[in-house]
């Protein structure tokens, strides 16, 4: 007896669908869509964060101009002390220095005669905070609070719309003649020391680079403001 066996079929196949390949395409792209779209709106917000020269010039570059002209003073080197102090942003958040706030609490106290002709009589009525705001940085400039008491005006004025204006009086009083004058290392060390640049020609602001770095960004606006 003969066994037969049965012959295998062969297995068929699979083919493609070309029906599918459209609808596959279509979830491809709707899916880059999504990751674009996702990655657009995930970014941080330019309109007053931007930083840079290009920042600088649109968030300041006019109003400065104006400003320049109204206090004989050169644009150029009034938007640099803006991009050393604030990198040029828009909004520029107050700056706590605890040395200045030790020292005025001390002149509160009667342990410390005054700070810059600031005496008892003008803290006497402060408190903490106004203390402390008195002590911080504010505006593109980062003028200190206690200034305000030297230009005879209030704290709020050192930021939001009039701090530009403020700014600007605070340096045509203070060191406006070394600029006028072309003094242009003195000025920024002024700015930032409170004094000229020493006699031995070191200077003494908190980053080494702060007047090199000014007098170059005075190059770069004289050329694009």
């Amino acid at each position: 007896m003969v066994n037969y066996k049965k012959k295998s079929k062969p297995k068929k196949k699979k083919k493609n669908n070309p029906d599918r390949l459209p609808m596959i395409m279509i979830a491809v792209v709707g899916l880059i869509g999504l990751f674009l779209f996702l990655k657009y709106c995930s970014r941080p917000s330019t309109t007053a964060q931007d930083t840079g020269c290009e920042a600088a010039i649109e968030n300041y570059g006019h109003d400065i101009k104006i400003l320049a002209h109204q206090f004989d003073l050169p644009p150029e080197y009034l938007m640099a002390v803006i991009m050393l102090e604030c990198s040029g942003k828009r909004d520029v958040p107050a700056r706590f220095e605890q040395g200045v706030y030790n020292k005025l609490v001390e002149i509160k106290e009667r342990k410390r005669a005054s700070l810059e002709s600031i005496t008892h009589a003008d803290l006497k009525d402060a408190n903490d905070d106004a203390l402390r705001n008195l002590a911080s940085s504010w505006g593109p400039f980062q003028l200190m609070g206690y200034k305000c008491l030297h230009l005879g005006i209030k704290i709020k004025d050192l930021r939001g719309s009039t701090s530009l204006y403020y700014g600007v009086k605070w340096i045509d009083g203070t060191y406006g003649n070394y600029v006028r004058k072309g003094q242009y290392a003195d000025a920024f060390h002024i700015h930032n020391t409170g004094r000229p640049v020493p006699k031995n020609g070191k200077y003494t602001t908190y980053h080494a680079h702060y007047v090199p770095d000014g007098l170059k960004y005075m190059e770069y606006f004289k050329e694009h403001l």
